[in-house]
């Protein structure tokens, strides 16, 4: 018998997931609130259902793809204008939670599957848009190990590597640790650019140099924030976005929620990269690839420069 997916988030990540499935022969019944999405959606063979209540009714596997933890943790358990997935859904339904979230959110979710009868795992992804698209995302999984099992052919389709990291929240976690070492490390690659700068390293030099050292990482390697090394960049490319500034100020800011939820917080680099991306986001990166933070680099670069050469002048006249 097929197993029968509802898929509710069909945006830029859910939208060609859920078209993988139904390439590889699955019924798919989905929902989004973007009349776009659901154009896009039927011309994958989505079956498109007239709300998500209406999609999860007959569905085996609930599979949901949403922008925060707020839309995770209201259809699930509903409004009170509405009732929730959970309550919609058939008994010992398997649901399977996309989406980058707070690990308190993730556990909160859990609990209200457990609460209502259902099954619950949180598989947040790695890969974007191109690996959604083509069916090459990692799944970081985090919940029942049997029920990781049952996920295991709805994960291979969607993806090329799925990672049980354990209990409820793990995934989660390991997701978030992830981005926040990717985050920092972006920053520390271009703050070494700009300082090579000023010191007069030419840029294709010193990516020679940190690319066959231990300076070596993906952020340079892959994601160069200097025009020229990486032809693939987003540097090389006006910065458009491979990974949203946005995106990663939000994934930096679930990095510093769970520091302090796990009592970590203040005690090394999570919080002032969460605050750097957050300034950048909110302006000038706010349509930018997160490598663009060089731009905000040297920005700040070029104003203490200024207020330097302020204060020599004040010495001087003095």
């Amino acid at each position: 018998m097929t197993t029968r997916i509802a898929f509710i988030g069909l945006g830029h990540m859910g939208g060609p997931m859920a078209a993988n499935l139904v390439k590889a022969g699955y019924e798919v019944s989905g929902f989004d609130l973007a009349p776009s999405s659901l154009d896009q959606a039927r011309t994958s063979g989505i079956k498109i259902a007239e709300s998500a209540i209406a999609a999860v009714e007959a569905a085996d596997v609930v599979i949901t793809m949403l922008p925060a933890g707020r839309h995770v943790l209201e259809l699930y358990s509903g409004t009170a204008e509405s009732r929730g997935l959970l309550s919609a859904a058939s008994p010992d339904t398997l649901f399977i939670d996309c989406s980058t979230i707070a690990v308190a959110d993730s556990l909160s979710a859990h609990s209200l599957a457990a609460s209502a009868g259902q099954r619950c795992l949180e598989a947040p992804v790695s890969g974007g848009v191109a690996g959604a698209t083509a069916g090459t995302l990692t799944f970081m999984v985090g919940g029942l190990d049997s029920d990781f099992t049952q996920a295991g052919p709805l994960l291979e389709t969607m993806g090329k590597r799925q990672v049980y990291c354990g209990g409820p929240g793990t995934g989660q976690a390991a997701k978030i640790c992830n981005n926040m070492v990717l985050g920092i490390t972006m920053i520390a690659v271009s703050e070494a650019f700009v300082l090579g700068e000023r010191l007069g390293v030419g840029n294709d030099a010193l990516f020679d140099v940190m690319a066959n050292a231990s300076g070596q990482c993906w952020a340079l390697t892959s994601n160069c924030p200097v025009p020229g090394p990486v032809p693939a960049s987003p540097a090389n490319h006006d910065f458009r976005p491979g990974f949203a500034s946005t995106l990663m100020a939000k994934d930096m800011n679930l990095a510093a929620e769970a520091q302090a939820y796990a009592g970590l917080q203040d005690v090394g680099l999570g919080g002032r990269a969460a605050a750097m991306y957050r300034e950048f986001s909110d302006g000038e990166g706010a349509t930018q690839d997160f490598s663009a933070i060089i731009n905000a680099i040297r920005s700040k670069a070029d104003e203490s420069d200024s207020a330097d050469r302020h204060t020599l002048s004040a010495t001087d006249a003095a």
